[in-house]
């Protein structure tokens, strides 16, 4: 066991490809571990530096709750090593792996995964590779359907050729592209065919959470009169049938992963459950 400083402790996890970033926020109190943690998993891209500031804000409440917090930046992203156009799902997998190691190593015993956006899809499936050992996933907005993120995401770049008056491509072209093994830039991110293959790839519908697992979804809506969107609400009422315990609810407030200045949604702080 280390001795770290008592606020938070900021280094590089050894990750299977190279350095990774990381954020351990210790629980409160004197002792720099406690038998009980969370591992964030992060958003996709830009989304996760929109993300930071509700993120750490999080982590601290998590902390001061008797948890021990990891935040790691996946490898590609970040500060951490290697660069976007080499990260890949399974890369990702195997980086959260290190992290769980690594918490293990500390004496740690009970993980939590809160997962963030696209994070979420990232987090379910760790938990159902690991179901003896994860009982409890926190989902922050998450992605339900990785294929309809990713056109989403490409949206941003045929938005911004549009504006720059560029010659226009189409969804069909950027997809080809990715067929001819060609890297694609959206935002000054380079997409590798292979990771969006695998984001295509993955859904909640094809995740059987096993019933061992408790859920917390929570999503931000503009207003009181907004419900939990219909895709989402079929994911978590075939959860419930499989047995899965899960607990869904909307906060009313900004959608901080998108915004173009960094944003707050103060109540998802307040309803995000500290237990």
């Amino acid at each position: 066991m280390i001795n770290l400083p008592p606020k938070r402790h900021i280094f590089f996890l050894p990750g299977p490809l190279g350095p990774l970033f990381a954020v351990y926020y210790p629980p409160a109190g004197n002792r720099p571990f406690s038998r009980k943690a969370i591992l964030h998993v992060p958003a996709f891209a830009e989304e996760m530096n929109k993300c930071r500031r509700m993120v750490v804000l999080q982590a601290k409440r998590f902390a001061d709750a008797g948890y021990g917090v990891l935040v790691v930046d996946l490898y590609g992203t970040g500060d951490s090593g290697g660069e976007f156009s080499e990260a890949r799902w399974e890369v990702w997998k195997a980086d959260l792996e290190a992290a769980l190691d690594w918490l293990r190593g500390n004496g740690v015993e009970t993980i939590k995964l809160w997962g963030l956006r696209m994070g979420g899809l990232l987090a379910a499936e760790l938990a159902c590779e690991h179901n003896n050992e994860i009982h409890d996933l926190v989902l922050w907005q998450p992605v339900v359907d990785g294929r309809l993120m990713l056109t989403q995401f490409l949206r941003l770049r045929l938005a911004g050729e549009m504006i720059a008056g560029n010659k226009q491509e189409s969804m069909a072209t950027l997809r080809q592209r990715f067929a001819a093994g060609e890297l694609v830039e959206v935002g000054g991110y380079e997409l590798a065919p292979d990771l969006a293959a695998a984001l295509e790839q993955q859904s909640f519908g094809s995740l059987n959470l096993p019933g061992s697992i408790a859920v917390n979804w929570l999503e931000i809506v503009p207003n009181s009169e907004r419900s939990l969107s219909a895709m989402s609400q079929r994911i978590v009422e075939r959860w419930r049938e499989s047995g899965v315990r899960v607990a869904a609810a909307t906060v009313m407030g900004n959608a901080f992963w998108a915004t173009q200045e960094i944003a707050l949604a103060p109540k998802l702080l307040d309803e995000t459950p500290l237990t």
